[in-house]
């Protein structure tokens, strides 16, 4: 089993907050022509910006596909200090207390967010500054980043295994509605069917979905959410029910990350701390543990 660790946590103009302390930092919203510059500065600690940089990688800074909008903290001499994206996520890059105090009181602006991730410590500390003002939480979850990396164990491969057509889509969004279901606590079908749908179709469309589909039924999926030089990140890994412990997972994720790791550092995933069976399957198909991160799912207007 991984490490067991316990969760303990105890208004700006959205387009330029200007100074933010005694820092004399300032906060403004990012263009498409910040890419490189905020690229590079994720890029310093790949394992733990995967979900910002495959944001931009995928989609670019500005995108509704990014569902939020990205900012840029910097100091008095224009230097990047922290960077954030928000909207239905909270993600933020920083070292800066004053940068995170910041970020917090912009996202105090925003009612209607779902979801604040990050590494424990920086999640506590942001939540400091945050939660006075900020949506209330619904359902805090620990959760542990797992990692791959070369040499991997080998097993047989799935001739079936593939990437998903929009063909799939029927087959595919009820399995990963599923997912989230199991880590929120909320059905996206119920909350937002239309546009789960076509979050589901779209990243079909991206190939970025992989599936093994058997006599027109979903036997294995997974998605991959950011794809970098350094790291891919998956999540969404779902094994129909009636064929669980025959195989199909561990020999359909080796497979897959053998190609991903021909072309990235790592491969990388978060596992609830709660699911003991999925840690141990992770722990089997060769994931080592990384660090400890904190969801916290925000109650939301509407």
């Amino acid at each position: 089993m991984y490490p067991q660790v316990k969760l303990d946590l105890s208004k700006a103009n959205p387009q330029v907050l200007g100074q933010a302390g005694s820092e004399s930092l300032s906060v403004k919203r990012l263009t498409q022509e910040d890419e490189s510059e905020v690229l590079a500065f994720l890029a310093v600690r790949p394992i733990h910006t995967f979900g910002m940089a495959g944001f931009i990688r995928s989609n670019g800074i500005v995108s509704p596909h990014n569902r939020g909008e990205f900012y840029a903290c910097r100091d008095q001499q224009g230097r990047l200090e922290g960077v954030a994206l928000i909207g239905h996520f909270i993600l933020f890059e920083t070292d800066s207390d004053a940068a995170m105090r910041a970020f917090a009181r912009l996202a105090q602006q925003h009612s209607n967010v779902n979801m604040l991730l990050g590494e424990q410590d920086k999640v506590e500390a942001f939540w400091a500054y945050y939660a006075n003002g900020g949506q209330a939480p619904r359902l805090m979850c620990r959760e542990l980043l797992l990692e791959q990396r070369w040499p991997i164990e080998l097993h047989d491969e799935v001739p079936g295994l593939r990437l998903a057509t929009i063909d799939d889509l029927d087959l595919i969004v009820p399995a990963h509605a599923q997912t989230a279901f199991d880590e929120s606590g909320e059905d996206p079908l119920e909350k937002d069917p239309v546009g789960f749908r076509q979050r589901c179709a779209h990243r079909i469309e991206q190939g970025r979905t992989w599936v093994l589909v058997e006599d027109n039924r979903l036997v294995f999926k997974t998605e991959i959410v950011a794809d970098t030089p350094d790291v891919i990140y998956i999540e969404g890994v779902w094994v129909d029910p009636q064929e669980r412990g025959k195989g199909y997972g561990l020999r359909c994720l080796s497979q897959l990350n053998r190609s991903f790791l021909q072309r990235a550092g790592s491969v990388c995933l978060l596992v609830n701390q709660k699911f003991g069976g999925a840690q141990t399957f992770y722990k089997k198909a060769g994931f080592k543990y990384v660090s400890a991160y904190d969801t916290i799912f925000l109650q939301r207007e509407h």
